[in-house]
């Protein structure tokens, strides 16, 4: 019978330790959420595995890699509020709350939100909730937000996101599609925003969040 437990730990020793992501807060909430638990049945072989695994219509588990450099990047503190944009069957949302004072979990249809809450609930997260939205819009009534994190490669960020973050805030995000994708964080200080490169990665675009098509003549 395959051991999970000790996939998981090998996961945090071989993929994110070694990644820089040395900061034993974050190993620790990473190590100590099932992944397999929010990845569909004929797939949980691949929970720990260096790849991103497609969940629900238009929802990925980021590979541990860049989904580790990803928090480590958000630089999340124990009061923190979070936007968890696109969570899916919520293996973020578990994450980062046990990272964080309160998460708010991001979806856009009933089904999502419903499943993800049955999750939270199933691995007794008391510090989190679901809600259903637009993803572009956010969640302005949960905010501002310390940090917004987002489950997938967008082409453009909306300016709806930077104005939920609150003063010092950070949005952690990957622009670009492909291979040439980078991991940004954008920090805002008063009216200001500066963002910089924290790594490459290549993961899934979420739906909607595609590069305009252009017209060539």
């Amino acid at each position: 019978m395959f051991n999970f437990a000790e996939a998981r730990a090998h996961m945090v020793e071989s993929q994110v330790r070694t990644n820089e992501v040395t900061d034993p807060k974050i190993q620790r909430s990473i190590g100590g959420v099932a992944r397999e638990w929010f990845t569909p049945a004929g797939k949980k072989a691949l929970a720990y595995s260096d790849a991103n695994v497609q969940t629900d219509d238009g929802r990925w588990l980021i590979r541990p890699r860049d989904f580790a450099k990803l928090v480590h990047a958000a630089d999340i503190k124990p009061t923190d509020i979070v936007l968890d944009i696109a969570c899916g069957r919520g293996y973020s949302t578990c994450v980062l709350a046990a990272l964080a004072d309160t998460v708010v979990g991001l979806e856009d249809t009933d089904a999502m939100v419903d499943k993800a809450t049955e999750m939270l609930a199933a691995a007794e997260v008391m510090n989190a909730a679901v809600v259903k939205g637009d993803l572009k819009v956010g969640a302005s009534a949960h905010g501002p937000f310390d940090v917004i994190f987002v489950n997938g490669a967008v082409s453009q960020i909306p300016k709806s996101w930077i104005e939920q973050l609150s003063g010092g805030g950070r949005l952690v995000v990957v622009e670009g599609s492909g291979p040439v994708a980078q991991a940004k964080v954008y920090t805002k200080v008063g009216n200001a925003v500066g963002a910089r490169i924290v790594f490459d990665a290549s993961i899934p675009t979420l739906p909607g969040f595609e590069p305009k098509a252009e017209f060539v003549f």
